[in-house]
């Protein structure tokens, strides 16, 4: 590397090391110390770099990019405040297992503990949510030392994207003078392993097969289905674009066990019958209930977002086996009898073979009872063609073209598109950030999600989320993103209307309905994005539309967090009644 100093060097070696482990996207905030890292994410082939400027936001951003990637993104982060912003994005990155590469630019030793500026303990700083620590030392110009920093590097990536995946913190301490100058630290003496690595010469970071679960669990399984005919296969929260739809819909048809595919499971849009999509529903009708106890549960994905139908698979009594793609456990009741590692589709694929039993009688009484509230919601939606929430979530979903992006904000939204926006046969991908189920950084994550795939993208999000991460528009004003931000405004936080906190306590306005009263033209107005105001379902799906031809929309629609309440228990129980028609009932 001509005209440059040691630091130059040796980020650059750092970032060629973390390109050739499949490193792709670059996160890059603005600082002083983190120079060198900087200018090498530009320099280094094969790594597009993305200029944040807000730490907490270019977390979020990086960890969408990775969400849809599944390959880790760099974060860069001077020293000092700045690699602290990264920690949500961080704790999000470990409760849902997608890879990140943190690297914090660091003062020297020397500086350190003696009041030099913009100078904190950086070791460890994000704690048990870092699948991995390394302090990478001052640059020096040796061969030992060069190579095992690239070698580092290459761990890095790997343990980035071992199971269970998430972040890797590596804290990389800068002496000046940290912009390039001409200096000679004795490149030359430097062997070619050194100084360009070689692939296969280090720990070559490749990402692990999908591992294939242990034969004889899936024998043990096979078995269980064997003599279980009522069993039913629950599809919680999962990322991956792997063919999941599919094995499930095979799966299903195997064993004749209907499917509960949450919004976010990448089971419910692109999968065939047998899917249920308004199992909350089926679920509050008491005569449902108990003509249709299973006997065996299989699980996929992370936890349910609706408590119901959780608690009424712990309350079931069935034989629960939980399929962990991470080595991650999502059972806070303690039910599941057996868990199953590896690959979640080469499971599906082991248990289909040989079996075809078809959806018979039981499966059938979740189908018909599906039906049965799916066209009460439909006449409900003729019957009252006003933009409520519930409505607003279908509309939405209704909207997108195949292969689009949905990005969900916790709170309100996941639950109603997970209750009110039915599955189809046409393939979405819907994510969101249900780790930590926290409604920071949604913005942010969403762009990042479009920007790695380059697909129409439409984020559905309440207000508060909205103004919680409203500087992440800079990032698309800034890099001329396209996104269609759906904004559900109902002048604060609506979800706490239906707790009980609601009615308890005369101070529930300011504490935790936190209305705020913001115009939300000012935020577009700022940011150079096109504002829509739909007043009725025909137009919110226009709207979505013309979104998704390009650029930066905000699509916002006004509601009332009194009235959502009542409307949502009015909906709920006219689905529920009509399953009375059943022959449950």
């Amino acid at each position: 590397m001509s005209n440059a100093n040691l630091n130059q060097l040796w980020a650059l070696a750092l970032l060629e090391e973390l390109v050739r482990g499949g490193v792709r996207h670059a996160v890059v905030c603005p600082g002083s110390r983190s120079s060198p890292l900087a200018l090498a994410c530009q320099r280094v082939e094969g790594l597009k770099t993305w200029s944040v400027i807000d730490e907490r936001s270019a977390g979020f951003f990086a960890l969408g990019v990775a969400k849809h990637s599944r390959a880790p993104a760099v974060l860069v982060a001077t020293s000092g405040t700045a690699g602290a912003h990264f920690y949500p994005a961080v704790i999000e990155a470990a409760m849902s297992h997608v890879p990140l590469l943190v690297l914090t630019a660091d003062r020297p030793l020397e500086l350190q503990g003696w009041g030099a500026p913009q100078t904190i303990p950086q070791a460890r700083l994000f704690g048990e949510f870092a699948r991995l620590f390394a302090d990478l030392g001052l640059p020096e110009a040796s061969d030992g030392v060069l190579t095992h920093l690239r070698a580092t590097a290459s761990r890095a990536v790997a343990a980035s994207l071992r199971a269970p995946r998430g972040a890797v913190h590596l804290n990389v301490p800068f002496r000046e003078p940290l912009a390039p100058t001409p200096e000679d630290f004795g490149e030359d003496r430097l062997s070619t392993l050194a100084r360009e690595g070689r692939p296969g010469a280090l720990t070559t970071a490749i990402t692990p097969p999908a591992r294939q679960p242990a034969p004889h669990a899936i024998d043990e399984v096979r078995r269980r289905i064997a003599s279980a005919e009522k069993g039913i296969i629950v599809c919680g929260p999962r990322d991956e674009e792997d063919g999941f739809a599919e094995s499930i819909t095979a799966l299903s048809h195997a064993t004749g066990y209907p499917v509960i595919a949450e919004a976010t499971s990448q089971a419910r849009y692109g999968g065939g019958a047998g899917t249920l999509s308004f199992y909350d529903t089926l679920l509050r009708h008491p005569p449902f209930v108990q003509a249709h106890r299973p006997e065996l549960v299989l699980r996929f994905g992370g936890g349910l977002t609706p408590k119901g139908p959780q608690q009424w698979l712990d309350a079931s009594g069935a034989h629960i086996v939980l399929f962990s793609d991470e080595g991650a456990l999502f059972d806070p009741s303690h039910r599941a009898a057996q868990v199953i590692e590896g690959s979640a589709v080469a499971a599906c694929e082991a248990l289909s073979r040989g079996v075809s039993r078809g959806l018979g009688r039981w499966a059938q009484g979740f189908l018909q009872a599906e039906r049965m509230a799916r066209n009460a919601l439909e006449a409900a939606f003729t019957e009252h063609s006003a933009l409520t929430e519930p409505r607003v979530a279908r509309e939405v979903v209704a909207a997108l073209p195949s292969g689009a992006n949905l990005f969900i904000s916790s709170s309100m939204p996941i639950r109603d598109v997970d209750a009110f926006a039915p599955g189809s046969a046409m393939p979405l991908r819907v994510l969101a950030n249900r780790g930590a189920n926290g409604i920071d950084g949604i913005i942010s994550s969403a762009l990042g999600v479009a920007a790695a795939s380059g697909r129409p993208t439409v984020l559905l999000t309440g207000d508060l989320a909205f103004l919680h991460d409203v500087g992440g528009l800079l990032t698309a004003y800034r890099h001329d993103l396209s996104l269609t931000v759906v904004v559900v405004n109902n002048d604060g936080g609506g979800i706490f209307s239906f707790l009980p906190i609601a009615k308890a306590t005369e101070h529930f306005e300011p504490l935790f309905g936190t209305p705020h009263g913001v115009d939300l033209s000012h935020a577009a107005a700022l940011y150079g994005a096109d504002l829509h105001r739909p007043d009725s379902p025909p137009a919110l799906r226009a709207s979505v539309k013309v979104g998704l031809e390009g650029g930066l929309h905000l699509v916002e629609v006004q509601t009332n967090r009194t009235d959502n309440v009542e409307y949502h228990r009015q909906l709920f129980a006219r689905m529920a009644a009509a399953l009375g028609e059943g022959p449950w009932a």
